[in-house]
This record gives structure tokens, C-alpha cells and sequence, in this order.
């Protein structure tokens, strides 16, 4: 099995040259054009998610050794979590070579958060299979590169932060409201407003709904000072 030539530019990306260019094909494979002699992604992308998540934690405790597991937690989920796996993706065009059905081409596969992130972490398993654990590593630190440095202004979740700041004074939890969504079916952007029952709000746009709303909260924190 050979790499296309858009396939090898992906791999030089990584930073990876694969022995067996099957793991890497099968890593960026979706189900939607998966068959019986295509196997798609998703037990790769179990494992991917288990490989990062070690080398991440690794790599916070190394950072800072005195780090209390409180502090530890939220910084790791920063790291892992969906978002972020995307656009790791998105910075080294992972889109460009995902293999896809002609629906979920057409509706905008390429671009989907949710589906960028796995085929992320599916790809981390491949190279991890092909090159074992220091090969995986040496490419999941150098493609988070200065995340894991700046990582504290990234941990704190803006809706959870939120949710906090109105308990703390005795108010409902913050309501979520799509005011609007826009562009084609393949590349929505979704308008959220967040509320709080003082009348405190704040919208926000994205091309995802949990995207929007955790810029909304954010953004409302920022004005209330939390």
C-alpha cells in the first residue's frame, strides 16, 4: 500500500515517516467510506485518545513537579479535550487528506470539528503503532508545541466558570439560547446567548454550538470580572 502524494506532504507535517503507510491511510479512513476491505478509523481513534492522554500526562507532571492533582486536572483536559485535538488538526491540514464518503464530503466533512478531532487522535495511534511510544510522543509534543506551556489560560472552562460565579451568589445556572444560525448546511455558524436571570448577556458566534457558548460565557465573565 502506497501513500499519495498528499498523503506523504500529511505524514512530512507529522514529522513521521511511517514503515507501514497502511496505519496512516487507515487513520484518516471515516466510516462513511469505509467497507470490509476498508476498515475505518475508530479503533485507532480509541487508542489515539488513550496514547495522548498518557503522553500529556506525562508531560504536565514534568512541567511542574509541585503541581497539585487540582491544578493538574483541569490543565490535562485543556490539552485532550475535543477542541483542541481539532485544531491541531487544522494546523497541520489534516482535512485535506481525510478520506470520506461523497454525503459527508459534501456536508462539509473536511471542516467538522468532531470529526477533525478524532481522525487526530486516530492518526497519533498510527504513528504510535508504526514507531511505538517515543515515535508517538516526540509527535504529539511537537505538534501541541507552546500548549503545554501556556496551558493554564486555557483550562479553565468558561461555562463551568460561569455556572460557579452565579451559585456563588445564589443565582439559577446560566441559560444557553441559539438566537441564530447561518451560512450553508456544510458551514454553519450558530449565534448563542448566554443569560443570567439578573439580565446580565453576552452572544457569540461560532461554527459550532459548544464552541459559541463557551465563548458567550467566556465573554460575560470577562465583564462581570470572573
Amino acid at each position: 500500500m502506497k501513500l499519495s502524494a498528499e498523503q506523504k506532504a500529511f505524514a512530512a507535517r507529522l514529522g513521521h515517516e511511517f514503515d507501514d503507510p497502511g496505519l496512516l491511510i487507515r487513520s484518516v479512513t471515516h466510516g462513511s467510506i469505509a467497507s470490509a476491505t476498508r476498515p475505518d478509523n475508530q479503533r485507532l481513534e480509541f487508542l489515539g485518545d488513550r496514547v495522548l492522554g498518557l503522553v500529556m500526562a506525562e508531560a504536565l507532571l514534568e512541567a511542574d513537579p509541585d503541581a497539585p492533582e487540582g491544578q493538574l486536572a483541569p490543565r490535562y483536559n485543556a490539552l485532550v479535550r475535543k477542541e483542541t485535538c481539532a485544531d491541531v488538526a487544522r494546523e497541520v491540514d489534516l482535512g485535506a487528506v481525510l478520506r470520506l464518503g461523497r454525503s459527508e464530503m459534501l456536508s462539509g466533512g473536511r471542516r467538522k470539528e468532531a470529526l477533525l478531532a478524532d481522525a487526530m487522535e486516530a492518526v497519533i495511534a498510527a504513528v504510535y503503532r508504526d514507531g511505538g511510544y517515543g515515535a508517538a510522543k516526540d509527535v504529539v509534543l511537537r505538534l501541541w508545541g507552546g500548549r503545554i506551556a501556556s496551558v493554564d489560560a486555557d483550562s479553565r472552562d468558561a461555562k463551568t466558570a460561569l455556572q460557579e460565579w452565579a451559585q456563588a451568589r445564589g443565582l439559577a445556572p446560566p441559560r444557553y439560547v441559539e438566537t441564530a444560525r447561518t451560512g450553508p448546511d456544510h458551514a454553519p455558524l450558530f449565534t448563542i446567548e448566554v443569560r443570567l436571570e439578573t439580565g446580565e448577556r453576552e452572544s457569540a458566534q461560532a461554527p459550532s454550538k459548544r464552541a459559541a457558548e463557551q465563548q458567550a460565557a467566556q465573554i460575560l465573565l470577562t465583564r462581570l470580572g470572573g
